[in-house]
């Protein structure tokens, strides 16, 4: 029988910073809280491959860059940081720092059985709170399927699905992509365990 990992009850973010850089797996922060991060599957780990080898060029051409699952995300005033699959960013401050983002312009999630209605619910609230993020993106590992949420006036986000056959359209960096890129070489099996 394997051990459940012990986490403290609550933490600080200083804490959390001290705590996380000493640790062998990801974890983000939530208001105190600590959430684990699962491993993702093949799948998954060549959908955002494809998806920032299809990004880098484009974004350099921008002076924007791209990053990938281990990067930290900082938000709300330090009180939450996370990993998303491939957070993008512009700000001149964000390009020269060594530990995280804190003004991303686009995040995207690869989702799995276990994580989709979290990234769709509760993870998308707190993204939604921070002032620079233009459009949050979420990958379907199990079927090629891509949801845009772009920012709007105000609190509004409008929402554009994308299905095989079809270009994703990120309007923020000015890139556009087959949707099919994202697939290359992924085995889609529907209804299996990630």
């Amino acid at each position: 029988m394997i051990a459940q990992p012990q986490y403290p009850q609550k933490m600080t973010p200083a804490e959390y910073l001290a705590w996380e850089a000493q640790q062998e797996h990801r974890h983000e922060y939530v208001d105190g809280e600590i959430l684990a991060m699962t491993g993702g599957s093949i799948p998954h780990t060549k959908i955002y491959l494809n998806f920032y080898t299809a990004l880098r060029p484009h974004l350099r051409e921008r002076g924007c860059e791209a990053y990938v699952a281990d990067v930290k995300v900082q938000t709300h005033k330090n009180s939450r940081y996370f990993y998303p699959d491939i957070v993008i960013t512009c700000n001149a401050d964000d390009l020269q720092s060594e530990q995280f983002v804190k003004n991303p312009t686009v995040m995207i999630e690869v989702l799995s059985p276990s994580t989709a209605s979290y990234d769709r619910g509760e993870k998308f609230k707190y993204y939604r709170q921070i002032a620079s993020l233009e459009e949050y993106v979420l990958v379907d590992s199990k079927s090629m399927s891509v949801e845009v949420y772009r920012r709007g006036e105000g609190k509004m986000w409008s929402y554009y699905a994308y299905g095989e056959g079809e270009a994703i359209v990120l309007r923020s960096i000015e890139f556009e992509c087959a949707i099919e890129v994202l697939y290359e070489s992924v085995t889609l099996e529907e209804g299996s365990e990630n």
